[in-house]
């Protein structure tokens, strides 16, 4: 068994017993200890799990959100694969709107330089990035910043999006489950997803496979509102096609 593999069946495990020890695992799966404890580190890095003594406990169950910088720094390979992936549905000319997060921000870095497109975006580290590009019309949604998500949201940044009508909304989101649909732990980023999402005629979600399964407070779509989803392969065939069976189409890179 791989090590993603290995980590996924650890993530899924978690979240269905609310709680793993290293000991347990490291007789399951027949590999040392230390091995199980760089998995739980590697895991609570992309924030699918709080490390506890002895163990680890699913964050959903904490309510915890990591902060953006801490999600940046990992799953960066799997996060590039899906944003060049994400090129493919940019439109020729037009309007996008790409949502605040780290695989979005990935978006931004991967933008090609030679086409001409108005970009919506709720982030202000993003929109500085993309204002310096001659050939992109940038516009910030302003309103209250979120220090955790470094994201616009409540009614000041929502209400443009009323009188707006773009191509193609790349999303983020912290949950993805068969369940629960799109889920945030916070309601006004929640609010705000939902708001961007229906400004847009297609929603593209870009969303590594350690978030596929969770499900947290604020519930902002449904799978069936999305038109694509792209991840990684480290989710496995049966769980995309279990999120496929919802309505997206599930594109794994």
């Amino acid at each position: 068994m791989y090590a993603e593999e290995r980590q996924q069946e650890i993530l899924q495990r978690t979240r269905e017993a609310g709680r793993v020890d290293v000991v347990t695992l490291a007789e399951d799966f027949g590999v040392t200890m230390e091995t199980i404890r760089r998995d739980l580190t590697v895991l609570e890095r992309a924030g699918a799990l709080r490390r506890v003594h002895g163990g680890a406990i699913p964050v959903e169950r904490l309510g915890f959100e990591p902060a953006l910088a801490a999600r940046d720094a990992v799953l960066t390979a799997e996060k590039e694969r899906i944003a060049k992936a994400a090129l493919a549905e940019l439109p020729q000319e037009g309007s996008i709107i790409i949502d605040a997060g780290s695989t979005t921000g990935r978006l931004v870095q991967v933008l090609p330089s030679d086409r001409e497109l108005t970009v919506i975006t709720n982030s202000p580290p993003l929109a500085t990035v993309l204002a310096t590009r001659s050939n992109l019309n940038v516009i910030m949604l302003g309103g209250r910043v979120r220090g955790r998500t470094l994201a616009t949201v409540d009614d000041w940044a929502m209400r443009p999006l009323d009188r707006l009508r773009v191509d193609v909304a790349f999303m983020g989101t912290n949950g993805c489950s068969v369940e629960a649909g799109l889920t945030t732990p916070d309601p006004a980023e929640a609010a705000m997803k939902e708001s961007m999402m229906r400004a847009a005629r297609r929603t593209v979600v870009l969303v590594d496979h350690t978030k596929v399964g969770n499900d947290y407070l604020a519930r902002f779509a449904a799978l069936s509102e999305v038109s694509l989803l792209i991840t990684d392969t480290g989710l496995n065939a049966g769980l995309a096609a279990d999120l496929a069976a919802e309505g997206p189409e599930v594109v794994r890179v």
